[in-house]
């Protein structure tokens, strides 16, 4: 007969790997039974949605086999959630109340420059004397690590008021956190939808963010669960939307700016940032020419009735910068005062919207 000491202490090589610590520690194993018909488990997990509980089941059934033999019969492992009697629900703690707005930036596919965008933005917000940070929401594609050359960056978790908060990198005046920092740069990151957004729900939560005046989130390509679980997660103050002006980017681009306008999500869309408006060699910097066509985006803003906030030129130096790691945002350079410039209009349509229009509420999805 195997005893229930026997099984507990092999369930103890099973870690959780959202919390770090093993399922026996956290209390997770509430009950076990080792009768006659094979062995039965009862799991409680902190949260009822936990999306590892389907993974710690089949490790489970894989420990105990090869700790008691191939033949050991589980009969059954339950998942009961925690159920707490005779006490009120307790408020949920305010999420981001010194984020004064939330600016998601967006594409409708990848490949437009969209995290080049959002980097050099936030760094030419801070450099006008606003609070920032950066949210790299590309949960599968972080690039801003290697945008700011911080590859290496591991970020500190401290405990305050009983919670865990995770503190961000401040580069640049601006305060960052990224997937990226939590993997190694080599590594492919391979999570099912709700993995990844209960990860970019903790950066949200967790984050020691504190004072911001602006919260820039560099969204992933495309419209996905990502997009769903921000702004179901904070009230987003508006949207902007990168392009290049090409015809298959700016259709992509109409079905990003309608996404956010549509019923269900109801986002303002502050502006259109063109991307790659044109080519110009560093030998010949008045010369302009319209590799993939001309006024796209401008042409959209005004189909769309969305203002253009700018219009960025496709040089060398931005490629480099990104690529060394020191934007170009940083530079009093023609490039470096173009993203100037666009930091400006952002600031002003923000003030705009905010004026004009009622606060944005966080987004209630039912099926």
């Amino acid at each position: 007969m195997i005893s229930k000491e026997q099984i507990s202490k092999a369930l103890t090589r099973i870690v959780h790997p959202d919390k770090g610590k093993d399922i026996v520690t956290l209390g997770m194993v509430t009950e076990i039974d080792a009768g006659k018909n094979g062995i039965s488990i009862t799991l409680t997990p902190e949260k009822s949605n936990d999306p590892f509980i389907s993974s710690i089941k089949s490790i489970i059934v894989k420990t105990l086999k090869e700790e008691f033999g191939p033949d050991t019969v589980i009969s059954e492992i339950k998942v009961e959630p925690k159920v707490v009697v005779g006490k009120y629900k307790e408020k949920q703690r305010e999420i981001l109340p010194g984020v004064t707005n939330i600016i998601a930036v967006s594409s409708g596919k990848g490949g437009v420059g969209k995290t080049t965008i959002a980097v050099n933005l936030a760094i030419s917000l801070a450099r006008k004397g606003f609070k920032v940070g950066l949210l790299d929401a590309d949960v599968f594609g972080p690039s801003v690590p290697k945008m700011l050359n911080e590859e290496k960056y591991r970020p500190e978790v401290i405990r305050e008021n009983n919670t865990d908060y995770i503190v961000p990198l401040l580069k640049h005046g601006v305060k960052v956190l990224s997937t990226g920092f939590f993997v190694d740069p080599s590594d492919a990151v391979i999570w099912r939808g709700p993995m990844a957004s209960n990860f970019l729900k903790q950066l949200i939560t967790q984050g020691k963010w504190d004072i911001l005046d602006y919260l820039l989130v560099d969204l992933p390509p495309g419209t996905s669960d990502i997009h769903l679980t921000l702004v179901q997660e904070v009230p987003v103050t508006g949207a902007i939307v990168v392009t290049t002006p090409q015809d298959v980017a700016l259709a992509d681009a109409i079905k990003g700016i309608s996404m956010f306008r549509s019923d269900k999500i109801d986002v303002p869309v502050i502006g259109l940032v063109e991307n790659m408006s044109w080519f110009t060699p560093a030998e010949l910097p008045s010369n302009k020419y319209y590799i993939f066509g001309k006024d796209g985006g401008k042409n959209l803003s005004e189909k769309m009735n969305v203002p253009l906030l700018g219009q960025i030129p496709l040089v060398q130096s931005i490629c480099e910068s990104s690529d060394n790691g020191q934007p170009v945002a940083l530079t009093d350079s023609l490039t470096g005062n173009a993203f100037m410039d666009l930091a400006t209009q952002l600031v002003e349509k923000t003030e705009q919207r905010n004026n004009d229009q009622k606060p944005t509420i966080k987004v209630e999805m039912t099926k």
